[in-house]
């Protein structure tokens, strides 16, 4: 009878060191189109008739994948916030959300002016956050569109107030060199809200998350980029040519830092064999134009926040 009692145990310190915490996911979903058209966008590939054949099965299955992976990452608790990226409208999170209603999940989403029609968007649990503020914030690129930084102000387990920002940064698409001014860009627009936050208050609690397009650094005035050291979470979140880059990001302000641990989740069922590169990779939804039925080309990353910080 003794496991008995250890197993009992185990799950009662593990239900209250969940509950003593606060977690917060950022995953790049990879194409989360619905199955319609929008005559605004360009979504003609991801359409019934178009090159991917993306159909209501299809569209269907990649609820499901995603919800299972936000499922297993929440465990006993719920993720309290879940920022998305390549989302293409606020039916495709409505319907995420049907999948996720245990959970009590709400969404805030504002269409950007991206050429492909995919925004990001942030989930939260609402039984334990209370969105006080929102709004997109606008990259400027001159002759160039790309997705709003998605900025929201929240009340987090009715005692302190989170700020946070998912951000999709400009591809490298075209190469890295000559795509750092739109990535640059971008990050002037975090910063600058950063330092409009802590000139009101100086130790106030920011999260920036998304998928940064670039290596790992610290280049944000205030914060700390949780995902530059790789041997402590994980390989990274994104491989090409057999090369793995930590792409996905969390940066926290100064007064956070120490009280915040993250990870790559990456369990055996995201990966697949890499057959031409060896090891392993994420299991994605397409390779190239064929249908594989995976989850996303990108892995999620968790931050876990003490609640002795909030």
């Amino acid at each position: 009878m003794r496991w008995i009692f250890l197993i009992l145990a185990f799950i009662i310190q593990s239900a209250v060191l969940a509950q003593d915490s606060l977690t917060i996911v950022s995953y790049n979903v990879e194409n989360l189109f619905d199955y319609e058209h929008d005559t605004l966008k360009n979504d003609s590939s991801f359409l019934p008739e178009g090159m991917h054949h993306w159909i209501y099965h299809r569209y269907q299955t990649k609820l499901d994948r995603i919800a299972q992976v936000i499922v297993n990452i929440s465990g006993w608790e719920s993720a309290a916030l879940v920022g998305l990226c390549e989302v293409e409208n606020a039916r495709c999170l409505r319907d995420l959300c049907y999948r996720l209603k245990r959970f009590h999940y709400k969404y805030v989403h504002y269409e950007s002016s991206d050429e492909r029609g995919i925004d990001v968007a942030l989930l939260y649990d609402s039984t334990k956050v209370k969105v006080l503020d929102s709004k997109p914030l606008c990259v400027p690129l001159e002759d160039d569109a790309t997705r709003d930084i998605l900025y929201a102000e929240a009340l987090v387990e009715g005692k302190d107030t989170l700020h946070t920002m998912v951000c999709h940064l400009p591809s490298i698409l075209g190469g890295a060199g000559a795509t750092d001014w739109k990535r640059m860009a971008a990050k002037q627009v975090i910063q600058q809200h950063v330092d409009s936050i802590l000139h009101v208050h100086p130790n106030a609690k920011i999260v920036v998350m998304g998928d940064m397009n670039s290596d790992a650094k610290d280049d944000l005035s205030g914060m700390s980029n949780m995902m530059k050291d790789l041997k402590r979470v994980g390989k990274g979140t994104h491989k090409h040519q057999g090369m793995w880059s930590c792409l996905d990001q969390f940066y926290v302000s100064n007064i956070l830092r120490n009280s915040t641990r993250v990870w790559v989740f990456a369990p055996e069922w995201l990966l697949e064999e890499d057959r031409k590169y060896l090891d392993f990779q994420p299991k994605r939804t397409y390779v190239g134009y064929r249908y594989h039925g995976g989850y996303s080309d990108h892995l999620p990353i968790v931050l876990r926040i003490g609640n002795n910080a909030l």
